[in-house]
């Protein structure tokens, strides 16, 4: 049977004939939907083929997309982890009946307490380690006669310094001064020594306050203040007991030299009278030693006899079996197992300390 073709349309033998506009018409409508699914489906492939065929007047269910749930990762965060310790060193000087040094004890012949319970020494050093020193000059009216004198005791302490010691220089009288600040070089204190005038009155506890004040700007873990004066305080607005206290709470030896007036001398001040009482007890409470000189020629032989103490201590250090930080006061109390072949030892260490705050 043979297949008829509309006018116009192009065969195999060619067209039929021309095409009019009703014809073409039809043709479009009878080819159009046929042709626009073949073609998406070569275009698309099956699926986008079977998408078009939906009844578009059907109601189309649009779900959004849920974003995946990221698998559980464990916890990478860092955990702090605080661990503190407390370390307390204790100066210790021996000296035999004579009150000479003594050298060359071993950790076993010393026995420390802290508020009666024995601790545990698990430091312990007898080396010349490099000390801090804060030397508190007296230039009040008082030390005339004596001022020369006191500057060469100056001059024969920094002999025995350490290159590694480091220096400051309170001078005072109505008021202290910070003459030199922390310093390695001596010749800097000495230079500011050799100008110094005697006069005015003697505010001793503020500068003794103002040491402690600048002590804590050391870089050495051992300190000392070194205190050159005639005693007596008459002059300072911090009162003992301020001064006391705050010595109990700061870390550091206090070693003076108190130039007093002879006890026959009627005409000494009540303030004066006090002065080795004062001086003393401070020496007492941080482990240092007084040095009560009636002739102002020992003063520069004394001078180098601190000096030298300060290179022969012994370093005990532990970590206290109270680990409390309730800011209390513990008393310390370092006991000699007495070596054989030698007299009777005593030691001179520090009273105690305040224990941390939280």
């Amino acid at each position: 049977m043979s297949r008829i073709f509309p006018p116009g349309v192009r065969t195999e033998h060619g067209l039929s004939g021309p095409i009019s506009k009703k014809t073409l018409a039809l043709i479009c409508a009878l080819l159009g939907p046929l042709v626009i699914a073949g073609y998406s489906q070569s275009a698309s492939g099956p699926q986008q083929a079977a998408k078009s065929a939906i009844p578009l007047d059907e109601p189309v269910n649009i779900e959004s997309r849920k974003p995946a749930t990221p698998a559980a990762r464990p916890d990478t965060r860092p955990v702090d982890i605080r661990v503190e310790k407390q370390l307390v060193l204790i100066n210790v000087t021996v000296t035999d009946p004579l009150n000479r040094f003594v050298t060359g004890l071993e950790k076993q012949h010393f026995r420390l307490y802290e508020d009666k319970v024995e601790q545990t020494i698990t430091q312990f050093s007898s080396e010349d380690a490099p000390v801090s020193i804060g030397l508190v000059f007296d230039t009040s009216g008082s030390m005339g006669s004596k001022l020369q004198k006191s500057r060469e005791a100056a001059a024969e302490f920094f002999k025995t310094a350490n290159p590694a010691d480091e220096f400051f220089l309170v001078q005072f009288n109505d008021r202290p001064q910070l003459a030199v600040p922390f310093t390695t070089d001596t010749d800097k204190v000495q230079s500011a020594l050799t100008f110094t005038q005697s006069k005015g009155r003697t505010a001793l506890l503020d500068s003794v306050y103002l040491a402690m004040h600048e002590m804590k700007k050391a870089h050495n873990p051992r300190k000392a203040i070194l205190i050159i004066s005639d005693g007596g305080d008459n002059s300072s607005r911090y009162t003992e007991t301020e001064i006391k206290n705050a010595v109990r709470e700061a870390d550091g030896q206090i070693f003076p030299i108190g130039i007093f007036e002879s006890l026959a001398n009627r005409g000494r001040t009540p303030e004066e009278a006090a002065g080795p009482g004062l001086l003393n007890e401070l020496a007492e409470q941080t482990g240092g030693r007084e040095y009560a000189v009636e002739n102002v020629a020992e003063l520069p032989d004394i001078a180098a006899k601190i000096g030298i103490e300060l290179r022969n201590e012994y370093i005990l250090g532990y970590t206290p079996k109270n680990q409390e930080r309730d800011g209390k006061y513990r008393r310390v109390q370092v006991k000699l197992n007495q070596p054989r072949g030698l007299p009777p030892l005593r030691a001179y260490f520090r009273l105690g300390y305040y224990a941390p705050t939280n």
